[in-house]
């Protein structure tokens, strides 16, 4: 059953990305470049952070025959053509040049994609970009995101020569130190020995600047139920650290749209994690790894995204973004609604139907 399940993600996968390609309207890079700013966590404790999409041609494994993974949809942000050097770093001027650099800023740059491979960000543009951040005093730190096949020891190398005395932490999308979930649920396309190559190029390469890692660990793939997706979020933070990540971030799921997991929730055979399940992650993992944990709250509260009720959506909520800041363990609050999840970690698994809308698409 597991291997019908595995050819049928592929097969659907495939099918979902080619349609939602097909369908997308085309729109001006100018008009996919999003910006925004506020507080974070700094290695060097609170701060002000700069985020900033970069259009690119897309993710280059969620735009290959493979179809990228199960719960993605960013390609749907790209203008899915190749943008000029200049013109990226034209848009990337324009960007943060909206937003106060104050004292302690982390700039954070996100490409749907990664920011290492030149196919996506050509290399004139990603060097161009990194020489100004070099020159901005407060800018302590510079955030990028990269699979790990395009981490190589020649571009970080580069990557410091152009940034200089800054930390420049790359994230990558582990998701989880499952080998089968990465691969068969969320079709991730790399392995954990990917990662800890990655991570031992970044931590064991010889450089001017201070490269770090960083861990993406989503909560709850499709094809899991809510007491795995704890105890499997759980084990990759452990994993994470022992393996040299500076930083993890967790990034519970929210359903995004043309995905497999959308087809799957409208099914009924998927839910995002009820948000008591995302404290008791944090509480048990900050008990535990001692590099920084920062839980992404996206999405929470709504209807595709972590859901309890609302009589407590908004209040948890408040509260891990403030635990966020302080790396604090949210205090217990009670709730009619905590009860129900305390008995679907007891006794949910995954069901049937899940496997049955599989067979039938």
């Amino acid at each position: 059953m597991e291997k019908c399940c595995k050819m049928e993600i592929q097969n659907l996968m495939q099918e979902i990305r080619e349609d939602a390609l097909n369908k997308m309207d085309r729109r001006p890079p100018q008009d996919l470049a999003p910006s925004w700013s506020g507080k974070d966590l700094l290695y060097s404790g609170k701060g002000n952070a700069i985020f900033i999409v970069l259009p690119t041609p897309g993710c280059a494994w969620a735009i290959s025959g493979s179809g990228g993974c199960t719960m993605c949809s960013y390609v749907a942000d790209s203008p899915l053509e190749n943008v000029e050097p200049d013109l990226l770093v034209d848009i990337f001027k324009k960007a943060i040049g909206k937003h106060e650099i104050t004292e302690k800023t982390v700039v954070k740059i996100f490409a749907s994609g990664s920011f290492l491979n030149p196919d996506e960000i050509p290399r004139s543009a990603r060097n161009e970009i990194l020489k100004i951040l070099k020159d901005e005093t407060n800018v302590e730190e510079v955030v990028v995101e990269s699979r790990p096949e395009f981490i190589t020891e020649e571009v970080l190398k580069e990557c410091c020569e152009t940034l200089g005395n800054k930390i420049f932490e790359i994230g990558i999308g582990l998701e989880t130190s499952n080998d089968y979930t990465r691969e068969k649920k969320i079709n991730k396309g790399f392995s954990r020995k990917d990662f800890e190559m990655a991570v031992d190029i970044i931590k064991n390469t010889e450089l001017k600047c201070d490269v770090r890692a960083k861990a993406y660990i989503f909560v709850k793939p499709i094809l899991t139920s809510e007491k795995d997706a704890v105890e499997e979020a759980v084990e990759s933070a452990e994993y994470a650290e022992s393996v040299g990540a500076s930083r993890i971030s967790f990034c519970p799921a929210t359903i995004h749209k043309d995905t497999l997991m959308e087809l799957l929730w409208r099914g009924g055979s998927y839910q995002p994690p009820w948000i008591w399940s995302i404290i008791e992650i944090i509480k048990r993992v900050r008990g535990t790894v001692k590099i920084p944990i920062i839980m992404d709250t996206a999405g929470f509260g709504s209807r595709r995204g972590p859901y309890n009720c609302k009589k407590c959506n908004s209040q948890l909520k408040s509260m891990i973004i403030e635990s966020n800041l302080d790396q604090s363990i949210p205090e217990d609050i009670e709730c009619e609604c905590k009860n129900k999840w305390k008995s679907e970690i007891e006794f949910s698994n995954v069901t049937r139907s899940t496997t049955n809308l599989l067979r039938k698409k």
